[in-house]
């Protein structure tokens, strides 16, 4: 990945952090809802976890009310139960029930006479805002019940803790009997469920205690502290056990479970002493109410649809006995932020080193599902309420970002230079130029590379026989398998020359081996000529012969031209003397002739055979080279070693040559022309007839003593 792409992903992924960061700090209703509705999906995963074994609840169930009669009950029935809870050893009973009116005098004085025997009863009550009578004497008993232990911070002059005006209280008899008394009212969210509990509330300028907290500091024998600030609820405690509700007084709650979670006695039992032991109850805060589907007493939960209401008042009682509160402090907003900020960074450094979107799609459902687990087990583990949908909107955005600048942008570039750039470079070209489009802009770099030139031999001849219409079709036909072998073998078509193929390896891509693959591409194309003539002469064509110069050094290459129009080429002696070669090719009568320095680099990337062979292990191709001639080519002023890529000798023929030039070069005309008749007589060695009419030569007309041997072309 080049830095600027991977800098522009970077700044991708800063947006949408930034954006992320923008909808988190507005608080907008509608991803505030999506989060706490992802959030209610951790409880349902979460396995159960063990309440406080010491809250209880006498359930007002479907077996007591069989036994007992539909409810509500005589209240001489309630008073027995009072008494017997006591029996079992009950720290403190708790009603989730308001006996507002009276029914008989009888039955009312027995209830308060139980209560007051009893002295750990906390009554129930209920605040509401539609107007109903009351009397000062049931406002004066809810004084009783309110916060004493209060702080309030100096100018407060509202808070923003939920404040009703009227209650229904117990009768005076049962309100003067109870040990003390709290509000049952648990409101749910907007959509109906109830996800924490108002432990405090406002009543004519006071603060009272939800009927858990009353509960609570009867069974610790302590008091209920509050401090109240400017933005509402500062610190709220029952005794030394704090209880982190927010600025409004609502304490988040940590479910434990389904229905049935917390140990539930059925109220029957109790009251006809059914249970196994006498200490069954002792020491434990015991919760009455109805669990009972037909009392309506049925509230919707993250955890349960159908939990009883009072199981919700005995799961604030065991969070805070057991301190297990959900957190959401300032360490744990950081941790939100933190991972708002994080994934989609490291996810858009991913998203810059692949291209795939299908690969693209599943790293960021993979970071969403990783997000995911790490919420879910900071959750299920420490109790961390940390956010889940900001995040996730931050990894998305990253996602469809990054996508959407890779299909705006560089796909639409690539599908552009894909278009423009496939019919002459190869697949694997055209990739890299599509990762990496600045390859594009002008200018050049010198880097070692071979050059390839082939030709038709007797193109100008052949061109006299033919129409114009079937020229261009033999042409075209030729060139089309031409071009193929060059892009199959990772080469660079650089240009025709009319009939000529210049073909480039080793730029713009880098490959080790470029020599390799250009000696592979003109074996390659000598070899596929059968197959075309034949196809020629059967549409009574003229045949072909092509000659192959290859040549391997440094050279300049890069985009030449101007900003409207430019070619990706090379230039430098390289080239120029590969197009020699080619032309050499006519003069020894061979079909591939390649310079020293591409023999050279050969052999490093292959392994020798005997007699001269080399071997490409990575491709099986086995290369046979027989040295030519030393020339000076036209325009070179150095003598240039030439071999051929040689198809038709054995390596023993090859040998036997290379011994005859030996023989050429030390002037030994006669014996040197002696083996060259052998070969070309024996083998059909072309290239020997032309050292045959050399030696034939100088016999006639010896060179001068110091002749070197090199023969000097005086031709392209």
């Amino acid at each position: 990945m080049t830095l600027s792409r991977f800098l522009k992903f970077i700044a991708i992924s800063l947006i949408a952090i930034a954006i992320t960061m923008g909808l988190y700090t507005q608080r907008i209703g509608f991803f505030t809802a999506l989060d706490i509705k992802l959030k209610d999906v951790r409880f349902r995963l979460r396995p159960e976890i063990k309440p406080n074994s010491n809250v209880v609840i006498a359930a007002i169930d479907s077996k007591s009310i069989d036994e007992l009669g539909r409810w509500p009950w005589d209240r001489k029935v309630i008073a027995t139960l009072v008494r017997n809870l006591k029996y079992y050893g009950a720290k403190t009973v708790a009603f989730d029930i308001v006996y507002s009116e009276s029914s008989n005098s009888d039955s009312d004085n027995a209830l308060a006479s139980a209560i007051k025997e009893s002295g750990n009863v906390v009554a129930g009550y209920f605040f509401r805002n539609e107007e109903k009578s009351h009397s000062e004497e049931s406002l004066e008993l809810l004084q009783k019940s309110k916060v004493t232990i209060l702080k309030v911070a100096d100018d407060v002059k509202e808070v923003p803790v939920i404040s009703y005006s009227y209650v229904d209280n117990n009768i005076k008899e049962i309100s003067d009997a109870a040990a003390l008394s709290g509000y049952f009212n648990i409101m749910p969210d907007e959509d109906g469920i109830i996800r924490s509990s108002n432990v405090i509330l406002l009543n004519n300028g006071e603060f009272f205690p939800s009927l858990a907290l009353s509960a609570l500091k009867n069974y610790m024998d302590t008091e209920v502290i509050l401090n109240i600030a400017l933005y509402g609820v500062d610190y709220l405690a029952v005794g030394q056990k704090p209880v982190p509700a927010n600025e409004q007084g609502m304490l988040t709650l940590n479910y434990y479970g389904k229905q049935g979670i917390f140990r539930t006695v059925p109220v029957v039992d109790i009251i006809k002493k059914r249970l196994k032991s006498v200490d069954e109850l002792k020491n434990t805060i015991v919760f009455v109410g109805a669990t009972e589907v037909g009392i309506n007493d049925m509230r919707a939960t993250p955890v349960d649809p159908t939990l009883p209401g009072i199981e919700v008042h005995a799961t604030v009682a065991s969070n805070i006995l057991q301190n297990n509160f959900l957190i959401y402090n300032a360490k744990v907003t950081l941790i939100e932020i933190a991972c708002i900020v994080l994934f989609p960074f490291v996810l858009a450094i991913i998203l810059g080193l692949i291209r795939k979107t299908f690969i693209g799609l599943i790293m960021t459902f993979s970071f969403m599902a990783l997000y995911f687990g790490l919420n879910y087990i900071l959750f299920a583990r420490y109790f961390l309420n940390i956010g889940i949908v900001f995040p996730v909107i931050s990894i998305g955005l990253t996602y469809l970002s990054s996508e959407a600048y890779r299909n705006l942008v560089e796909e639409r570039q690539g599908r552009f230079i894909k278009k423009a750039f496939a019919n002459y470079l190869s697949p694997a070209l055209v990739s890299e130029i599509i990762k990496n489009p600045s390859m594009l802009k002008l200018g050049g770099s010198k880097r070692e590379m071979s050059i390839l030139f082939s030709d038709i031999r007797g193109f100008t001849s052949i061109s006299e026989k033919l129409s114009p219409e079937a020229l261009v079709s033999l042409l075209n036909r030729y060139l089309g398998p031409m071009t193929d072998i060059v892009l199959k073998n990772y080469g660079t078509l650089d240009k025709y020359i009319g009939d000529a193929v210049m073909a480039i390896y080793g730029a713009p891509i880098t490959l080790e081996d470029h020599s390799v693959a250009a000696c592979m591409t003109a074996i390659e194309m000598i070899n596929s000529l059968p197959e075309l003539n034949n196809m020629f002469k059967s549409e009574g064509l003229p045949e072909i012969a092509i000659g192959i110069g290859i040549n391997t050094g440094d050279a300049i290459a890069g985009n030449m031209g101007t900003e409207v129009r430019f070619d990706y080429t090379v230039i430098g002696d390289t080239v120029n003397l590969a197009s020699r070669l080619e032309g050499m090719t006519k003069m020894y009568k061979c079909q591939i002739i390649v310079s020293g320095a591409t023999r050279l680099h050969v052999e490093g990337f292959c392994i020798k055979l005997p007699q001269h062979g080399l071997k490409a292990e990575s491709t099986g191709y086995e290369f046979n080279f027989r040295e030519l001639d030393l020339i000076k080519v036209k325009g070179k002023n150095e003598p240039v070693t030439m071999y051929e890529l040689s198809l038709m000798l054995d390596r023993s023929s090859i040998v036997k040559f290379e011994e005859g030039l030996k023989l050429y070069r030390t002037q030994r005309f006669v014996e040197a022309k002696e083996i060259f008749q052998d070969l070309y007589k024996d083998k059909g060695d072309l290239t020997s007839s032309v050292y045959i009419k050399r030696c034939e030569e100088f016999i006639s007309n010896p060179p001068p003593a110091d002749w070197d041997g090199v023969y000097v072309a005086t031709s392209k």
